[in-house]
């Protein structure tokens, strides 16, 4: 990350019971630019998460506080806590424009040996082209955590389906270049000690709303 890249937070914000909806629109009013930063996305939870969490991500300047968005959710009366992870950009995205359409998307974290990174990212840039095409689906971004323990690295990606079929569909491959694709991405999480993941649908979409009661 050299010195004009944006960093980006990801914010797990837990809201009061049945608040998510009225968090939502606070965090939607509040004037980021005012405060140096911009709202990339917020999500709600589909699948994985507890109903009451969104999820968040803000950019700011190189060398910003990422705590910095952190205590202006935590002021707001339905929050209940609130958890920052500082992120720089990978692959993509390469520029901060935020995601627009409404779909399943899905958060999912990979922890690994640093040495590993080199392939890790390799075989991303490899698969994602597949993948796109096959599945009517979009990398959003690949990101690693800016704190790290040494030797180690942990990274966040996020992706776009349709919808919920479309996630299981890209599980189970059809033909060689579905099948090609698919020994890419397991390549990809046997380098990982650990990976885990959620799906949300997109509160800031332009298109549509998420209306769908998911849990």
């Amino acid at each position: 990350m050299n010195g004009t890249t944006p960093l980006y937070v990801h914010h797990t914000v837990t809201c009061a019971p049945r608040a998510w909806g009225t968090v939502a629109q606070e965090l939607g009013a509040i004037d980021w630019a005012r405060h140096g930063g911009a709202l990339y996305g917020l999500w709600r939870s589909q699948i994985g998460r507890p109903r009451d969490e969104l999820t968040m991500l803000s950019t700011w300047p190189a060398g910003a506080d990422p705590g910095a968005a952190d205590r202006l959710i935590e002021g707001l009366p339905e929050v209940r806590s609130v958890a920052c992870e500082a992120l720089r950009p990978t692959l993509r995205p390469d520029t901060p424009a935020a995601p627009r359409r409404q779909g399943n998307y899905a958060f999912r974290w990979f922890e690994l040996d640093v040495r590993h990174w080199p392939e890790f990212e390799g075989l991303c840039a490899a698969a994602w082209p597949g993948f796109e095409a096959a599945y009517d689906s979009q990398v959003i971004g690949l990101w690693r955590c800016v704190r790290d323990a040494p030797g180690r690295t942990r990274a966040l990606l996020l992706t776009r389906r349709p919808n919920l079929a479309m996630w299981e569909r890209s599980k189970i491959p059809e033909g060689e270049a579905e099948g090609e694709v698919r020994r890419q991405l397991s390549r990809r999480y046997d380098l990982c000690d650990d990976t885990w993941v959620h799906t949300t649908t997109l509160l800031t979409a332009d298109d549509r709303a998420d209306e769908v009661r998911w849990t």
